[in-house]
């Protein structure tokens, strides 16, 4: 595993629409534990593809390991399937731009259809820190920073 160079603010990844996974095999993982090796040294809670330089439809998630016992989560390809009329405002950080926070409106919850690492086929739904997480990671795929969705502090 090795800790990925991370990408900040003004580079051209972070502004592409991510491309779909086509191939699940051992590139795709050692990306993904090459992104939680990453995203645990950083010290952040998510990490998107892109901010590691690599344009696809990836993200890892643990919103836990901070505060109790690691629960990563990869999500490959994934898409909103639902999500919460009601919104709250709350306070995010980004790993690609440091030193700032945004006060960022999100969804109470959402519903997600994503792959694993097989290609499986998965939903499940999602709420408070993991929403908020999973809606911040999916909108770096889509290549929007906080900066475009959030007011800075």
């Amino acid at each position: 595993m090795a800790v990925l160079e991370l990408r900040f603010e003004g580079d051209p990844v972070l502004l592409e629409t991510a491309a779909p996974v086509q191939q699940f095999d051992e590139e795709l993982a050692g990306l993904v534990r090459d992104m939680f090796e990453t995203m645990y040294a950083a010290p952040g809670r998510g990490l998107a593809a892109p901010q590691v330089g690599v344009s696809t439809r990836v993200f890892v998630v643990d919103t836990d390991w901070k505060d109790a016992d690691p629960a990563p989560m990869i999500f490959i390809n994934p898409e909103i399937a639902n999500q919460s009329e009601d919104k709250a405002v709350g306070t995010e950080a980004c790993l690609s731009i440091p030193g700032k926070s945004f006060d960022v409106s999100r969804p109470l919850w959402v519903e997600l259809r994503w792959q694993d690492l097989d290609g499986v086929a998965h939903h499940g739904r999602f709420e408070a820190v993991q929403a908020i997480c999973i809606c911040h990671e999916l909108d770096h795929l889509n290549g929007l920073l906080v900066t475009e969705t959030g007011v800075l502090q």
